[in-house]
């Protein structure tokens, strides 16, 4: 193991765990050495990853459920968590959805409901209460967003619209804590992963025309993204690597966004939804 990256002692609660880059983030930080809390709505989906996680790394991994856009889930999603393992060092925000509708107008106040919902009220809900109890010590968040954040089309714009508000809930979180508590955005591209596999194949060959490598990404390649983002867990990590602390630490960068864009074209993604 990376001695720059060990994360021996940690514990990482990871919200949408059990599907799409969920799995493939806990067991980066499983990896590392990093004991797990995997939640996300289906207990039983989340049971089978940490009994793959455990078997695969020898961590302790405890699965919960919890429907991130309901915040009587939330509360008790942290107390079980602090209740387990007396402590979280870091809170991946992973959980997400993205529905589709035929345009704009067809959107219903339902579905506009249940994306914001799970995108961004569950997740700033969730930051808030662990980031008041990791300001006694130290801890990051983690929010995953979207390239479409930065770069929205009308395939996805309720999506983009929350995913955006959480880059800057994540850059107030950040300050409002003074480096107590580092707070930042992760905000990948296409990744192609288990919910992938549910496109059709008109849109994969789009992705291979659309994308500058011709493919999605690959999601255990996130893990090479998170490493870097390993500072956000140890401040001594900082101290070793001064080079590194630009990302989270310091009073200028700290809710700093990382885009891990896949080169979509605006444009190109216009004409698929109008097809």
């Amino acid at each position: 193991m990376d001695k720059i990256f060990d994360l021996t002692g940690k514990i990482a609660l990871i919200t949408g765990g059990s599907r799409g880059l969920g799995p493939a983030i806990a067991q980066a930080y499983a990896e590392h050495g990093a004991d797990l809390v995997i939640a996300s709505r289906k207990l039983e989906a989340c049971k089978n990853a940490a009994r793959e996680i455990a078997g695969l790394t020898g961590r302790r991994v405890l699965p919960l459920a919890c429907h991130v856009g309901n915040w009587q889930d939330c509360e008790p999603l942290v107390e079980r968590s602090y209740t387990h393992f007396g402590s979280v060092d870091v809170l991946v925000n992973n959980a997400g959805m993205s529905p589709l509708y035929p345009s704009l107008e067809a959107i219903t106040e339902d579905l506009w409901d249940k994306v914001l919902a799970v995108n961004l009220k569950g997740p700033f809900h969730l930051a808030a209460l662990i980031a008041r109890r990791m300001a006694d010590g130290a801890g990051g968040i983690i929010n995953i967003s979207s390239a479409a954040a930065l770069h929205p089309t009308v395939v996805e714009l309720p999506y983009a619209m929350a995913k955006l508000a959480v880059h800057a809930m994540a850059e107030g979180m950040a300050h409002s804590y003074g480096g107590r508590v580092r707070s930042n955005v992760i905000a990948p591209g296409v990744f192609a992963t288990d919910i992938s596999k549910a496109w059709p194949e008109s849109f994969k060959r789009e992705i291979q025309r659309i994308v500058t490598m011709g493919r999605a990404g690959e999601a255990h390649r996130f893990e090479q993204m998170l490493r870097w983002y390993q500072i956000v867990f140890d401040a001594k990590i900082q101290h070793r690597n001064p080079a590194l602390a630009f990302l989270t630490y310091d009073d200028e960068h700290h809710g700093s966004h990382l885009l891990t864009s896949t080169s979509c074209s605006r444009r190109v993604l216009s004409e698929i939804a109008a097809a």
